[in-house]
């Protein structure tokens, strides 16, 4: 193997014949609940004492990338609903808009599409939020805010599978608009999930946020200075828990996000120090409150200024073949855990792409787990892993 790519392995080789007599190996994972899918685990303990971390990925590859260069643009948004699963929307909403910029079309698409867009992408964000805290709320040990979570989270579910057919993996958002108008009615039912829906989360909030022992377990428990946060690449919460103020529906503002009115919250360290985790499950709870704003103002909208009308078609922008000049194209956008960029190299007058690189928010995340993870307790481990919020489809793509 070239020295070049061998390094990190190389490292991990001379750190397991550094083993001390009282240090032991122990593996969490794949199969560990805690650790959130298929991922592996290998620390070096001393005790109860954490001294390395060392992830070891690869246990649920999806082969996304060379997937996309064998098909057209059109039959690729299916696959990018698998990269995070919990967030399917976000994900096409992405591959979409890197699409229709390349095609020269993004600013041509009806104001109901783009609303839509952005209506069916923040109710995935809530219910991709209410994941992270419910299972989080049960890596600490706390039952009751899973089931909450996974209540709520169930009628979101409902309305995005009454729009598209699909429970999880939606295939709703297409090149040049949609595969489908809202059902009838969608817009008075979504209004009122989020009059039954605000009351329950400020019951979540006070269940987790003030409670001590929650506190005791997240305070001050693997905290993530902001610099180290740019350093690894960590986007979304966990930089914004950081006390870093980058959102990228407010930086780029994409598709309708600057016509809409919402804050970026942000870790303020008010139960221990900025960046902790905490801080990170704190500033999902706060998401959810802007999401539930956003959502208002989308449904308000689409009620009055672009509302249905008999003649509207949102696949009447579709193209037959998406095919474009050679060109090389990145495209970010603000997923619930973080950067999701898709980097396209194009053929000429080919709708296939020659090259396509998915940049998951997740496996960044995820890289600075060893530097969170030393010196730390094996129960402070699961703490720190819980409040990153990966999703492994995305890690191993």
């Amino acid at each position: 193997m070239h020295t070049k790519y061998n390094q990190g392995y190389q490292q991990y080789l001379e750190r397991m014949q550094q083993i001390g007599s009282t240090e032991m190996i122990i593996n969490m994972g794949p199969q560990h609940p805690s650790t959130h899918g298929v991922l592996r685990l290998e620390l070096v303990t001393d005790g109860e004492l954490v001294k390395d971390v060392i992830p070891h990925l690869g246990y649920l590859h999806r082969c996304f990338d060379k997937h996309a260069e064998s098909m057209n643009y059109g039959k690729s948004i299916p696959f990018t609903d698998r990269l995070d699963y919990l967030a399917s929307m976000n994900n096409s909403h992405a591959f979409v808009m890197g699409v229709e910029r390349m095609l020269g079309i993004e600013q041509h698409l009806p104001k109901r599409v783009e609303y839509i867009r952005v209506l069916v992408c923040e109710l995935n964000r809530i219910a991709s939020h209410l994941i992270a805290i419910g299972t989080y709320g049960i890596d600490i040990g706390a039952f009751t805010p899973f089931m909450w979570c996974f209540r709520d989270r169930e009628h979101i579910m409902n309305m995005l599978e009454w729009a598209s057919g699909s429970r999880m993996l939606y295939n709703y958002i297409w090149v040049g608009g949609l595969f489908y108008d809202l059902p009838v009615g969608f817009e008075q039912r979504c209004k009122e999930f989020i009059a039954y829906f605000k009351p329950k989360l400020a019951e979540l909030d006070g269940l987790l946020s003030s409670n001590q022992i929650f506190i005791s377990r997240t305070a001050n428990v693997g905290v993530l200075p902001s610099d180290v946060a740019i350093n690894y690449g960590c986007s979304g919460p966990m930089l914004r828990a950081s006390g870093i103020k980058w959102d990228l529906r407010r930086v780029d503002g994409y598709s309708v996000y600057p016509e809409l009115d919402f804050e970026i919250p942000v870790g303020k360290g008010l139960m221990g120090t900025v960046g902790d985790s905490w801080d990170r499950y704190k500033v999902r709870v706060d998401e959810i409150y802007e999401s539930v704003k956003i959502i208002e103002q989308c449904l308000a909208r689409l009620m009055s200024d672009f509302a249905r009308l008999p003649d509207f078609d949102p696949r009447a922008m579709v193209p037959k073949k998406a095919t474009m000049k050679a060109q090389n194209y990145y495209v970010r956008a603000e997923n619930p855990k973080g950067e999701l960029g898709f980097y396209f190299e194009t053929k000429d007058k080919s709708d296939i792409p020659l090259r396509l690189k998915a940049r998951g928010p997740s496996f960044n995340n995820l890289s600075v787990l060893p530097e969170l993870g030393k010196g730390v307790l094996i129960a402070d481990l699961i703490a720190i892993l819980g409040s990153i919020d990966i999703v492994l489809g995305e890690v191993d793509r």
